[in-house]
């Protein structure tokens, strides 16, 4: 261990500890300080911040990110910033409801359960984790699963709720070549198996105190997140509005419609609408095209709602700008990008 450090936060006035080993993102999740993040890889640029004061050491990042100039005006990127001195860090992007809810970080095992084909490319994996280790978090987050041997990690978002059996639900897409989901399509990952996962991570959660109509734009397995959130307001019985558009190519895409429904009987208030861009079959009567296209078309009003947008990132800023032309605050649009992992082109979040 190396030398401690205190990092005070500002504008919201939060002090806590970090150890120069550490990451200052790393350090807010182990005392369950949710700080704005995505990639945890220096790519993003999702938890920059300015350092007001101090000194800080950075691992290696993408320029995209942060580049030299920023440096040198003193901003830095929280995922990647080891503290060398006592800091003050003014925080740009925050959500001081979500900063103060966090869960401190938990490293469980866990026993492969189940896998399943959701659909030719998506698979259901099912995590058992002991209760006396059960992992807690928030609808819409999401664990580091190690890879089996070796020391990397691939990062999937629960789709089920935090429940004392253990049980942890993903819906993982999988890619040729892909470290971690290739093991779920040709056996190398099979049932009894003993993982390693770190979390939980990520701010995609509902915020609780508003009230605001809600709008879902997901796509893939990008259901995942999204499904949790979903089930998260049918348990506590929800009087909001809900709208999910969700983009599949083909009929053969859609999964957990028979859920979706059973969900909406539920929640009164919720309709789910399945986009298909490349949809060929004259039998089907649903909407057509790509699933931001489809929003635009039928919602004249988004204005007033709180949108939640996950899954692959052209989709997600695409969202983004429509909402956005739309008249939508963008401190009202919530999202999580599946980016990918640039060696295997597997998805760093499905």
């Amino acid at each position: 261990m190396g030398d401690t450090h205190t990092v005070r936060l500002e504008p919201v006035g939060m002090d806590f500890e970090v150890d120069e080993d550490e990451t200052i993102l790393a350090g807010a999740f182990r005392q369950g300080l949710m700080l704005m993040h995505g990639c945890k890889e220096g790519q993003c640029a999702a938890c920059k911040s300015f350092l007001l004061d101090g000194e800080v050491e950075l691992d290696r990042y993408s320029t995209f990110a942060l580049n030299d100039f920023e440096r040198e005006e003193g901003w830095t990127l929280l995922c990647r910033a080891h503290a060398l001195s006592d800091l003050e860090v003014e925080l740009i992007n925050y959500d001081e409801e979500i900063l103060r809810s966090g869960i401190a970080l938990q490293t469980v095992a866990a026993e492969v359960e189940a896998i399943e084909a959701l659909t030719h490319d998506i698979y259901r994996l099912v995590l058992a984790v002991a209760p006396e280790q059960a992992l807690s978090f928030h609808p819409g987050q999401y664990v580091d699963i190690e890879i089996p041997g070796s020391d990397e990690h691939r990062s999937f978002s629960m789709a089920n709720l935090p429940c004392d059996d253990g049980r942890l639900e993903f819906m993982i897409k999988c890619y040729p070549g892909g470290r971690f989901s290739g093991l779920l399509a040709d056996g190398g990952i099979a049932v009894g198996q003993q993982l390693t996962v770190r979390g939980p991570y990520g701010v995609f959660t509902l915020r609780e105190k508003s009230q605001r109509p809600l709008v879902f734009i997901g796509g893939g397995a990008g259901m995942a997140p999204i499904l949790s959130l979903l089930r998260s307001l049918a348990q506590r019985g929800t009087s909001r509005p809900v709208v999910y558009y969700y983009g599949a190519r083909t009929c053969a895409d859609l999964f957990h419609l028979e859920e979706l429904a059973e969900l909406g009987s539920v929640l009164p208030k919720l309709r789910f609408v399945p986009a298909l861009s490349e949809e060929s079959d004259p039998s089907w009567t649903g909407e057509t095209g790509l699933v931001t296209d489809v929003v635009s078309r039928l919602e004249p009003d988004l204005a007033a709602a709180d949108a939640y947008l996950c899954g692959p990132p052209p989709m997600v800023d695409a969202a983004i700008a429509l909402l956005e032309s739309s008249g939508l605050p963008a401190s009202n649009i919530y999202y999580d990008k599946f980016t990918t992992t640039a060696d295997t082109e597997e998805s760093s979040r499905t």
